[in-house]
C-alpha cells in the first residue's frame, strides 16, 4: 500500500511540474517587445545602417584624424538614433548631430591616419 501511494505522489508531482512548465513557455511566448533601435558591433547589425562615412584629416598636420562625419539611418521600423558614438583606435567620442547626420570631434583623441583601421558605431535610440 505504501508503494502504490509514493507511486501516485510521484505521477501527481511530476503532472504538476510539467503543467507549470507548459504554462510558464506560454507565458513567455506571449510577451511582446517593441521593436527599437540598438546597434554595435560587425557586420550586419539589426536597427541601423551607417553610411556615408568621411575623414577629415588636421588642416595644419594631416597625420591625424580630426573629425568623422556618417549618416545614421534606422532600418526595420527603428526610430531615429538620438545618442551615436564613435570609436577610432580606442578613443571614443559622443558624436553630434540629429539623424541621420553625425559629425564625431577626434581633435583632442590624437588619432593618426594609420591607426584608424577601424571605425566602431554604436547607436541608440
Amino acid at each position: 500500500m505504501f508503494r502504490r501511494s509514493f507511486r501516485i505522489r510521484n505521477i501527481v508531482g511530476i503532472v504538476l511540474i510539467v503543467l507549470l512548465m507548459v504554462v510558464a513557455g506560454a507565458f513567455a511566448a506571449a510577451n511582446v517587445v517593441p521593436e527599437s533601435g540598438a546597434g554595435d558591433g560587425t557586420g550586419a547589425i539589426s536597427g541601423y545602417t551607417v553610411t556615408n562615412v568621411n575623414y577629415t584629416l588636421g588642416s595644419s598636420d594631416p597625420y591625424y584624424v580630426t573629425d568623422v562625419d556618417f549618416d545614421v539611418n534606422a532600418t526595420a521600423g527603428a526610430g531615429d538614433p538620438t545618442t551615436v558614438y564613435a570609436e577610432l583606435d580606442g578613443n571614443s567620442v559622443l558624436c553630434t548631430g540629429t539623424a541621420p547626420s553625425f559629425s564625431c570631434d577626434f581633435s583632442a583623441a590624437n588619432v593618426t591616419a594609420a591607426a584608424a583601421a577601424t571605425l566602431r558605431v554604436v547607436a541608440a535610440q
